[in-house]
Order: C-alpha cells, then structure tokens, then sequence
C-alpha cells in the first residue's frame, strides 16, 4: 500500500498531530512511529505522561482511515475517540527521545462508522502498552458537528 506523509493522512495539525511517520499499513491495520518530543503540548519532566498513549492510538487509527481515504481518492476526515477498555500500561512515562511504534489492528467496523481496535504501544522489542480503542467516523463528520451531536 502506498505510504502518505503522516501530514497527509491524520487531520491533527500543529502541536496536536503527535505522530511522525506511517510504517506500513493495509486493510486491517496499520504501524506509526513516533520520537517522544523532549518539550511539548504534553511534556513533564523527562518525557510524555503514559496516559498519552491512547491519543497516540487514537492517531493511528486516524492515519489508518486517512490512508484507506487517500487510497480511494478522498480527504481524511474527522473521526472520534470514543474510548478505550482494558488500557494497559507498563510505564508510567515514555522518555524523551524514545523511538515508539503504535500499532492499531481492525478488529471490527461497522456500516455506521462504529469500529473496535486492538493496539499496543512498543519500544523496541517490548510492548509498553496495550488496550482495545472504540472510534467513531460519521460519514459526514462536519455534518455530525453542526447537529450538535458532538
């Protein structure tokens, strides 16, 4: 599968768009890397809180429906993080200047933009985190806004 700019494909900008670069990806998942930024919208002492991590999956799956978009000849839209189960973390804080990969695996998408999937965080050879994210991209999302349903 082509591989677009992390630009490209996630609608964040600026200090919001947490995320570098797309790995890989295809039907079903996708991999993201990401430096931990040494200063930054959510920079303590030393590096980024761990609860971070569910926006970083949260932006993967953004790159992900952003890259099956592009594929198809449209923009990324706006999705929504609706929430996660089971988030696991084994630190507490990902160091400045710790290379992080963010892996996001369908596990089920629905007709109505519902989806489920199955992430993990790992540096290196070890999984930092892991925990199953719920998301929600309207087919009109700028429509979905305006309702006031947002």
């Amino acid at each position: 599968m082509r591989i677009h700019p992390i630009e490209n494909v996630v609608p964040h900008r600026g200090s919001a768009l947490l995320l570098d670069q797309v790995l890989r990806w295809d039907e079903d998942s996708i991999e993201v890397a990401l430096v931990v930024p040494a200063s930054g919208l959510f920079n303590q002492a030393g590096g980024v809180p761990a609860w971070i991590g569910i926006e970083y999956m949260a932006q993967a799956i953004a790159a992900w429906a952003g890259c099956r978009a592009r594929r198809d000849g449209r923009p990324p839209q706006i999705g929504f993080l609706l929430g996660s189960r089971r988030y696991s973390s084994q630190v507490s804080v990902f160091p400045a200047g710790t290379a992080l990969v963010v892996h996001a695996r369908r596990e089920l998408m629905g007709d109505n933009g519902l989806g489920m999937f199955a992430c993990r965080i790992s540096a290196g050879t070890e999984t930092w985190v892991d925990a199953n994210v719920s998301v929600f991209e309207p087919a009109d999302a700028q429509a979905y806004l305006e309702s006031g349903n947002a």
